[in-house]
């Protein structure tokens, strides 16, 4: 079978994805509800009960919304850091008004890498505000995936995780104009384009044009806005900054959505 990637949604309303080998499926975070993802899931022809773990980014909403009905549904050991978990909880309650519990929780530290079944999985820090924010590679059988959405800036760290991947999942948020001509208030405008808010357009290009290594076969670009972004746009943006080294083999790029799943990437 060889390492897959999907996603199943992306953006601020949801996001969650699978990445697969011939022996294991990890789900990356829980931000649609437990039935959405059970559909999505079988439209793409997977069996949510074969997931071995699912893994968390970080606490806000649209990443973890699905989490509690999907850890007592399907009783995989759910990984996120101390501080992660921390905060959800803190921020979560059940019907009864109590605070949910994981039957099988595995606590991580980013920068120490770990084992799911074949696939090796390296947390990095990601410049994010939340508790402890983490992007993610994952190797298997001579494969790497990285991970990264949901940070304000990409710093020398994330560059260096980032080197060598076959697959790349990158957050390209808004447009900048489109983000200070919109709608939202300018506490959130403010909050969106700092350090620790999300990648633009325009950040992520300048990534591929100055700190990329050029070597990924697919980029997906995720977490476009609703509001402050198009997809032509981001793609246009990304194509233009990748144009000096795509070609068939390398830097397809892709739009992740946050309506429908993507199709399957298979390496």
């Amino acid at each position: 079978m060889g390492v897959s990637v999907s996603v199943l949604a992306s953006g601020s309303r949801g996001n969650c994805a699978i990445v697969s080998s011939s022996c294991t499926r990890i789900l990356v975070d829980a931000g649609i509800s437990c039935r959405e993802t059970f559909k999505r899931m079988k439209a793409l022809g997977d069996d949510p009960h074969s997931l071995s773990a699912i893994l968390i980014t970080h606490e806000h909403s649209d990443h973890v919304y699905g989490l509690h009905v999907l850890s007592k549904k399907m009783k995989s050991p759910i990984f996120m850091t101390g501080a992660t978990h921390q905060a959800w909880t803190r921020s979560v309650r059940d019907a009864n008004g109590a605070r949910p519990k994981l039957e099988r929780l595995e606590v991580f530290s980013s920068g120490k890498s770990f084992v799911i079944g074949d696939i090796t999985v390296m947390p990095f820090t990601i410049p994010h505000d939340a508790a402890d924010p983490v992007g993610f590679t994952f190797r298997a059988e001579g494969v790497k995936v990285g991970f990264a959405t949901d940070l304000g800036y990409v710093p020398p760290s994330v560059c260096d995780n980032l080197r060598r991947c076959d697959v790349l999942v990158l957050e390209s948020n808004h447009d900048l104009e489109m983000l200070r001509g919109g709608p939202y208030p300018w506490s959130v405008k403010q909050r969106v384009m700092s350090r620790v808010g999300h990648l633009s357009n325009e950040a992520l290009a300048d990534f591929f044009a100055e700190d990329y290594d050029g070597e990924a076969a697919y980029v997906v670009l995720a977490h476009l806005s609703e509001q402050n972004n198009h997809p032509e746009i981001a793609r246009g943006a990304a194509e233009k900054a990748l144009a000096p080294r795509q070609s068939l083999l390398r830097n397809r790029v892709m739009l992740a959505t946050q309506s429908e799943p993507l199709e399957p990437i298979r390496l």
